[in-house]
């Protein structure tokens, strides 16, 4: 895969649908090798690769830094849990997995109330869905727990007065985040990585023909 060629937005589209349950990569690879890179067009090219190979090691680095800023401020503390649930909710697969996993749980105690959150069934014409496959969580559209859990914890964060420390906390994450994709050299299982998932995303939308 040419990352080059690949642009900001598609990266975006790519983190979202790819599934994260995929553990991170062992701690000996993460900080294996870094380099100054030659150009910044190789930059470029390095800093997406990255961020798509190691993406679950980077939501851990974050998480782990805002829980260690977070330590004595237990509503600050849950608060940071319900704001990366409302953003892991924007990723298909975690959203499609959270939902499969609730409903299972619940059906071991009520079926009845199970049967009430199977998602709604989408419209097929001449083999098609008749419009783009929504999300749904616990039967409700993904954008309704988003929001609940979006507004709970920014009235943490009002509560707890720990905008400033978040800040902070998230800017820290981000910067170390960004430092290490810079560096960090791409190597022969991240590349071979990133041409399976090519294949992948090829053959899906050929099976959706």
């Amino acid at each position: 895969m040419d990352w080059g060629s690949v642009t900001a937005e598609d990266v975006i589209d790519a983190l979202r649908e790819v599934d994260w349950s995929s553990p991170p990569r062992p701690l000996s690879e993460f900080f294996s090798r870094f380099t100054v890179p030659r150009s910044s067009s190789k930059w470029n090219s390095r800093l997406k690769c990255n961020l798509y190979y190691y993406r679950t090691n980077y939501f851990l680095l974050i998480v782990l830094v805002l829980g260690l800023a977070f330590l004595r401020r237990p509503l600050a503390l849950i608060a940071a849990v319900l704001t990366a649930l409302s953003i892991a909710f924007l990723n298909d697969s975690f959203a499609g997995t959270f939902s499969e996993k609730v409903s299972r749980t619940v059906r071991q105690f009520s079926p009845h109330l199970a049967a009430k959150m199977r998602p709604p069934l989408t419209p097929v014409i001449r083999g098609r869905p008749s419009a783009k496959r929504a999300i749904f969580i616990c039967g409700r559209p993904r954008w309704v727990f988003v929001m609940i859990f979006s507004s709970v914890s920014f009235i943490l964060w009002f509560v707890s007065c720990g905008l400033l420390t978040v800040l902070w906390a998230v800017t820290f994450g981000l910067l170390a985040t960004l430092l290490h994709a810079s560096f960090r050299t791409p190597n022969l299982k991240a590349r071979l990585n990133t041409y399976r998932e090519e294949f992948r995303a090829v053959w899906r939308n050929y099976s959706e023909l």
